[in-house]
């Protein structure tokens, strides 16, 4: 039997939350039930064309007995709080990454996350980018050998405004986090973390004390070594690629290109056109398996949606990046 599609209630319209509207609205699974925004113009303009009853209370949409499941997609200082909401009204949650910028809060919440049964995932969605699930299977399937080395290289096509950098936690909470993710997702045992940062040509990272161009090396217990490539610009795209190398061989991720046609001239030979723009192309197909996996995890179906351990692990590797920046010392973590 067919089971019903999930109503969701969308919290937050912003660029990611208008992401996820979309993912829900062409969902075969789930439809849109309510969308909240405090910014309640995002939220008409968001039910216009997706669907779903408007408010400006994250409140109204737990107790309205409208919605099986909700996806945050607000701001990060609200996440923690959305959370626990959830978890009292026993409502399923996705949220987006990090879960906050504070780590304390963080594990503050983890208890009543652990007992209470309420399904939580967090929005670590490269992990469903159908290039690198593969690599991460074919790595599970013993076709290279152990891990000794695995490469992630992570450029923006250009920073961010200055006022978000002021807000964002940095380039490590919120540039890096995915890419601690992903290195969690090939390689569990991280053991040592150590990141070095410039401030090379973005002024809202000046101003902010930011870093603009990261390089961060994780050690395993394992003795497999990660390496993490950031910049917050590139010239030539949206540059997302990953490299795992072991005893018995090498996989390799290349990245999206924005047409599958070169051109042969005088001048260049197998030109091609730039790397897909940003996330909202890269990842498209992403954010989508990622919801339907969620979808099940809602239902009480077996899933791999990334947990709020994995969103704790993550944030736990950034603070220690940005520590060894700044500080200019390699830190040992403590993942458990």
């Amino acid at each position: 039997m067919t089971q019903k599609p999930l109503r969701f209630g969308l919290i937050g319209t912003g660029r990611i939350g208008m992401v996820h509207a979309a993912s829900i609205a062409a969902s075969p699974n789930a439809t849109l039930s309510w969308v909240c925004d405090p910014f309640i113009d995002g939220a008409k303009k968001a039910a216009a064309t997706y669907g779903g009853r408007v408010t400006d209370s994250a409140e109204e949409v737990f107790a309205s007995g409208e919605v099986d499941a909700v996806l945050i997609a607000s701001p990060t200082a609200t996440h923690v709080d959305l959370i626990s909401a959830a978890i009292d009204a026993g409502i399923p949650a996705l949220c987006e990454k990090p879960i906050d910028l504070d780590i304390s809060r963080v594990e503050a919440l983890r208890p009543r996350v652990a007992s209470s049964g309420v399904p939580i995932a967090l929005g670590f969605n490269r992990r469903f980018d159908p290039g690198f699930a593969e690599a991460r299977r074919r790595v599970a399937a013993g076709e290279i050998g152990d891990i000794e080395q695995l490469s992630i290289i992570s450029r923006d096509p250009s920073a961010p405004p200055a006022a978000y950098v002021g807000v964002s936690g940095g380039i490590f909470r919120d540039m890096t986090i995915h890419d601690f993710d992903m290195a969690r997702f090939f390689v569990s045992d991280i053991v040592e973390v150590s990141a070095t940062g410039t401030r090379t040509f973005d002024p809202g990272a000046r101003e902010h004390g930011d870093f603009d161009t990261a390089v961060t090396v994780l050690r395993a217990a394992s003795g497999a070594i990660v390496t993490i490539t950031n910049s917050r610009h590139s010239a030539v795209g949206y540059d997302q690629r990953i490299e795992a190398f072991g005893a018995k061989g090498m996989l390799h991720v290349a990245n999206e290109g924005t047409s599958l046609v070169s051109v042969s001239t005088a001048k260049a030979v197998e030109a091609r056109p730039p790397f897909q723009d940003f996330f909202l192309e890269r990842y498209a197909g992403a954010y989508a398996a990622e919801l339907e996996e969620f979808i099940r995890l809602a239902r009480g179906e077996a899933s791999s949606s990334p947990t709020f351990e994995d969103g704790r692990a993550a944030l736990i590797l950034a603070d220690a990046a940005q520590r060894s920046a700044e500080q200019r010392v390699s830190v040992t973590v403590d993942l458990a």
